[in-house]
């Protein structure tokens, strides 16, 4: 280690358990959201319709931005579980939660996108 530096104070055995808790729950949620997705997208080419095709791109969409957002949520939880006070490391942590909550926000608003998309292609709704 070098002169000066700090060092770092290890996270206690609650907070290791408590972050692998919550890593195995993300893990398991991203997971049980990617059959909804690869259904989806067997779906997407066999459509008979323009308006089909976008919903079920819209649902491809939706599940993968899902699915990302959780595994960010996750990951950004975890960080902050294992921070150990650290300034730096909890600010990382919190943009992952930011980023997270913003990917969650887009799936949200997702229809309405598609909705827009569906005004200016002229397909009937």
């Amino acid at each position: 280690m070098a002169p000066g530096a700090e060092r770092r104070p290890r996270p206690s055995r609650r907070r290791l358990v408590a972050a692998s808790l919550v890593w195995t729950a993300g893990c398991a949620a991203t997971a049980l959201l990617v059959p909804g997705v690869a259904d989806a997208s067997t779906h997407l080419a066999a459509a008979a319709s323009l308006k089909e095709v976008i919903d079920n791109l819209r649902n491809v969409i939706v599940g993968l931005l899902v699915g990302l957002a959780t595994l960010f949520a996750t990951i950004g939880g975890v960080r902050y579980m294992l921070a150990g006070g650290d300034p730096g490391e909890v600010e990382a942590a919190k943009k992952t939660l930011r980023y997270a909550a913003i990917g969650y926000s887009v799936a949200v608003l997702a229809p309405l996108l598609v909705k827009m998309l569906q005004s200016i292609v002229g397909t009937p709704s």
